[in-house]
């Protein structure tokens, strides 16, 4: 069955680092402050495959950064370890992203977002914060001798919400996606790439660095990657953290980050571990979403969908573990324009 936890914010930098208390596969946290109008109301839901152990991750944190801010991240995790290290990048993440923000004094010149508006600098203290923060925690989880990284890792994929912008970091191939409304009704905006071994530029990296791009004959349509001279470990992603084995050999655990200006027209914010996007795609999860009863039961009737559609669409196969977070940025009952 599926896994929800509540818990009080100022917990998360006491007891954040002792996988004892945050092993429960989503987190929802919401700092004591009172609201101004913001709607962020959302959902998080998990439900273990058939594959073994959940090794998925998720939280929702509201009230971050600033009043109306949110942090929302997903995580998927796979080797030995893989759940270890999604629940160790849950729970730091949002307070380590926090510290390098603060800690950000050089401003690097940065292009403009994807509305055609250059951002703020503290837009920009953001994506910079974002970079150095991964790269930190790639190194935390690396410091732990006790824990068999070597082939044990975890995608992210992270939506902080300051205002009217998002700011977006991606490592591997779990999404986001943004639900905005036309006059045709809900459209789904894909906010990331997957990044997989697959793609050209992954590709390119990861040969140049000697490592091999390769799929299995019983997979023609899945790249991995593989040791230079041995076939292992055949990742099935370009980026991640942890899997250090092959961080000599082009996969990375930098994130592509980038910016997205909200607009009125923006309902939702929907993130999910592949589990969910293998068979369901951008518009069948927007529409599920926007028919969910409430902003409660939304995450987890997209979850449900997408168990339902594995075992029609892949009866033999095992399901893989499914997680999702939905934000909304205005009330599902009572939608209107996007507060400032």
């Amino acid at each position: 069955m599926g896994i929800c936890i509540s818990i009080a914010s100022s917990e998360i930098h006491d007891q954040a680092e002792d996988q004892h208390h945050f092993h429960e596969n989503v987190l929802y946290l919401t700092e004591t402050i009172p609201s101004i109008g913001t709607h962020t109301h959302g959902s998080l839901y998990s439900k273990q495959g058939t594959k073994g152990l959940n090794q998925d991750a998720a939280i929702l944190y509201q009230e971050y950064g600033i009043e109306g801010g949110a942090f929302c991240g997903v995580f998927d995790g796979h080797g030995k370890n893989g759940h270890i290290v999604s629940n160790m990048v849950r729970n730091r993440l949002p307070s380590l992203l926090v510290s390098q923000k603060y800690g950000v004094a050089k401003l690097e010149p940065t292009p403009e977002s994807n509305n055609g508006r250059r951002p703020s600098k503290d837009l920009v203290k953001w994506k910079q914060a974002c970079i150095s923060a991964f790269k930190v925690m790639n190194k935390e989880i690396k410091l732990q001798h006790n824990l068999d990284c070597s082939t044990s890792g975890t995608t992210a994929v992270v939506v902080v919400r300051q205002g009217e912008y998002l700011v977006i970091a991606n490592l591997g191939d779990s999404r986001a996606v943004l639900g905005t409304m036309t006059e045709k009704g809900i459209k789904a905006v894909q906010l990331t790439t997957d990044l997989k071994p697959g793609l050209p530029s992954e590709a390119e990296r990861i040969r140049n660095c000697k490592g091999r791009v390769l799929a299995l004959k019983e997979e023609p349509h899945i790249p991995r990657v593989w040791l230079p001279h041995e076939d292992s470990p055949g990742l099935a992603m370009s980026r991640a953290f942890g899997d250090f084995l092959l961080k000599d050999h082009g996969l990375i655990a930098v994130p592509d980050v980038f910016y997205h200006r909200l607009s009125p027209d923006d309902h939702f914010i929907v993130l999910a571990t592949d589990g969910v996007w293998d068979v369901l795609n951008n518009d069948q999860v927007a529409s599920i979403v926007m028919e969910a009863e409430s902003e409660q039961a939304a995450a987890r009737t997209v979850v449900e969908a997408a168990t339902a559609s594995w075992k029609r669409k892949f009866p033999s196969s095992k399901v893989d573990d499914c997680t999702v977070v939905c934000l909304f940025l205005q009330d599902k009952r009572h939608p209107s324009s996007l507060a400032p």
